[in-house]
């Protein structure tokens, strides 16, 4: 059976005429598309969209955290406070001139005492002669003063000397992006919230430590210790309490994606000290030479607030622009989107055009 090639010819014309037609179905590439030069509208996908050209006038303005009402209060009710004895700690007592009462704690003693006077679970201490005494809750001089009291009935020259050997009761926990994460005591010196994430090894490289969660009976609290200093406070001046725990999220919360024609394309992580969308573009090793069409950088960033999507738009081929793009501050899920050429449009629909058009060729010539 043979084939009209002059017909087959005509069928491989009309296919390349229909393929060069519907080159957006093909253009392996995104587009921005058709977009207002400024204004707001509806997409096909129901988003409202605000486009503006990015300019003095239009850029938006640095990213104030305002702190919540409970952050202003735990920061103004946080400050340092004497260690009061708690359950489980483990005490060393010592009567000067009574050491078979009351022997230095010693692993090596037979005494039953010689380790500590352990606070029991209901928050007291068994100690010789007196019995059972109370020790929760009271600083070491306190209960000093109540022992002290209450020997005199039975020693001539009761002098107890008080201290705690092993912090048991008062603790912490800390776990997200810090190098040893667990429980943590809190001993006579009172912890820090900065003194915690020391404690822990600090955070790891991929640790944001502007992206704290403090939990406290049953309230979390938001904390960034670069917003804190921006306040004009410090992490050092958050103390914990028992029971807190902390977590360190991650960078990953806080990155800019980045698409189109860059150098390199991958996410860019927001570090701690902020970035811009210059150094964005930087990060990116800058736009491809030969497919970026400079005149077409665009910025879509989600308005919660207004829910609704802006997009910014600046011209990148004027050197003037760069000093905007330097002030432009990129927040975490921002997208950076650079347009191809129209040449460059053309060459990827070629491109996709040219194997079935070789296959037609090869076809018409059996």
């Amino acid at each position: 059976m043979f084939f009209n090639s002059s017909k087959l010819l005509s069928a491989a014309c009309l296919l390349i005429i229909s393929l060069v037609s519907g080159c957006s179905s093909i253009n392996s590439g995104l587009q921005s598309g058709e977009l207002p030069p400024s204004g707001t509208f509806v997409a096909s996908n129901g988003i409202q969209f605000n486009v503006q050209p990015l300019s003095l006038a239009t850029l938006p303005p640095k990213q104030v955290v305002a702190p919540s009402s409970d952050l202003v209060r735990l920061i103004k009710t946080s400050g340092r406070e004497e260690y009061r004895i708690t359950k489980g700690d483990i005490l060393s007592i010592v009567l000067t001139g009574y050491p078979d009462i009351a022997p230095v704690v010693s692993s090596g003693n037979s005494n039953p005492y010689a380790s500590g006077f352990p606070v029991d679970q209901q928050g007291f201490v068994q100690f010789p002669l007196i019995g059972r005494i109370k020790a929760s809750g009271m600083s070491v001089p306190q209960f000093t003063a109540n022992l002290q009291s209450q020997l005199q009935r039975y020693l001539k020259y009761s002098d107890p000397q008080v201290k705690i050997v092993n912090y048991r009761g008062n603790k912490f926990f800390i776990d997200g992006e810090v190098k040893q994460p667990g429980e943590f005591p809190i001993a006579d010196v009172p912890v820090s919230l900065y003194g915690a994430i020391s404690m822990a090894g600090g955070a790891t490289p991929t640790g944001d430590s502007n992206n704290v969660v403090l939990n406290r009976n049953g309230t979390s609290y938001n904390i960034g210790l670069q917003s804190l200093r921006a306040m004009g406070t410090s992490a050092n001046q958050i103390y914990l309490q028992n029971g807190d725990s902390i977590h360190v999220n991650s960078q990953d919360r806080n990155k800019v994606y980045v698409l189109g024609e860059f150098g390199q394309v991958e996410p860019v992580p927001i570090l701690e000290q902020g970035i811009s969308l210059a150094q964005v573009l930087g990060e990116s090793k800058g736009l491809n030479s030969t497919t970026a069409n400079a005149a077409k950088i665009y910025v879509v960033r989600d308005n919660l607030s207004m829910k609704a999507t802006d997009i910014y738009y600046v011209d990148m081929q004027t050197i003037t622009s760069f000093a905007l793009a330097n002030r432009f501050e990129m927040h975490p899920n921002d997208i950076v989107y650079v347009d191809p050429t129209g040449l460059t449009r053309w060459n990827r629909v070629i491109s996709a055009i040219l194997p079935s058009t070789t296959a037609i060729r090869s076809f018409s010539s059996l």
